[in-house]
């Protein structure tokens, strides 16, 4: 069968092609009778619009990408991310709007993506996970394509909208909370030192800590598993004495726990372990996670609603900050 057209629309409606045009482009001034008959019409036929088609007219691609700066396989292994992802599909899907995920862990795939957007096949970007000083972030701004950021983009915080949640509160917020339970030699496992939330977590620790925050009880981890492995192992054997570690995701966290159960220690009775996110792992851990919940649907929709705003032709949008919440469970 032939596809149904937009003349099969109109025919079925009763009205001329143009209104039907109208409508489709989200014209106001049409009359509810000829809007509901055209609506009905669509159903009847089947008709489905020609993005192309539409595209010539509007000058717009109807989809948004999003750009997550990190190698293949973290994808996988982040749970946050997920969240991030169905959120932007569900928002982006009430404008009828397409998400497009594109990774850009190197530069071919930094060269495939400013390809694809100076291509014209992206109405605004999503960056996702983003580390100081990519020349991704500069040249995409240099397309004029609109682009927001899900956390803040460091040295751009003023020029790239961004939501992200209170990256410092909540790491003062998991050191109190150590504090209080009587813990008095506490480590932390940061994540890279070239995004928001390895920098800004590491100094809400170190605030509440003060001189107690020595490099001796800091190790770097790079938002995975392993690494929160790896750095648990070299905090133990630096200060076999701790008896606290805050890591600055569930992921890294997850992980610490798994070289604390080797190395013989009880969690919480020899080392309370707290982490950051309030992700999926976190109830899954033994035992479960004491964590800081990040709102990620709430920055997403945020996020979202920031960009298609900027589409729709906004001068600027500003920036927003989420409050963070402690999660008290068995691990600290």
């Amino acid at each position: 069968m032939k596809r149904p057209t937009i003349h099969d629309v109109a025919a079925a409606a009763g009205v001329s092609r143009g209104t039907v045009s109208r409508v489709l482009n989200g014209d106001r001034y049409v009359s509810t009778a000829a809007r509901v008959a055209i609506e009905r019409a669509i159903a009847e036929t089947g008709y489905v619009v020609n993005r192309n088609a539409r595209s010539l007219v509007t000058q717009r691609s109807g989809s948004v990408v999003m750009v997550l700066s990190e190698p293949h396989e973290k994808i996988f292994e982040d749970p946050n991310y997920s969240t991030t992802i169905r959120t932007a599909i569900r928002r982006l899907g009430e404008r009828d709007l397409s998400l497009v995920m594109m990774i850009a862990g190197d530069d071919g795939d930094r060269d495939r993506v400013l390809r694809y957007v100076k291509g014209g096949h992206a109405d605004g970007v999503l960056l996702l996970s983003t580390h100081a000083g990519d020349p991704l972030v500069e040249a995409l701004r240099s397309t004029g394509v609109p682009a927001v950021s899900c956390g803040a983009v460091i040295g751009m915080e003023s020029v790239i909208p961004f939501a992200a949640c209170d990256e410092r509160g909540g790491a003062r917020q998991m050191t109190e909370h150590l504090i209080a339970r009587g813990r008095r030699k506490i480590a932390m496992i940061t994540g890279p030192m070239d995004t928001p939330g390895g920098i800004q977590r590491l100094e809400g620790f170190a605030e509440v800590l003060g001189r107690k925050a020595s490099k001796k009880l800091i190790e770097y981890g790079d938002w995975t598993r392993l690494s929160g492995e790896r750095a648990m192992a070299r905090l133990l054997e630096r200060a076999p004495d701790l008896d606290a570690v805050f890591a600055a995701s569930d992921v890294m966290a997850s992980g610490a726990l798994a070289t604390l159960r080797a190395a013989g220690r009880r969690v919480p009775e020899d080392v309370a372990v707290g982490g950051f996110d309030d992700s999926s792992v976190a109830a899954s851990t033994h035992p479960p996670l004491t964590t800081v919940r990040q709102p990620l649907g709430a920055i997403a929709e945020e996020t979202v609603r920031m960009l298609l705003e900027l589409v729709d032709g906004a001068d600027q949008v500003d920036p927003v900050i989420l409050p963070t919440e402690l999660i008290v469970r068995d691990s600290a």
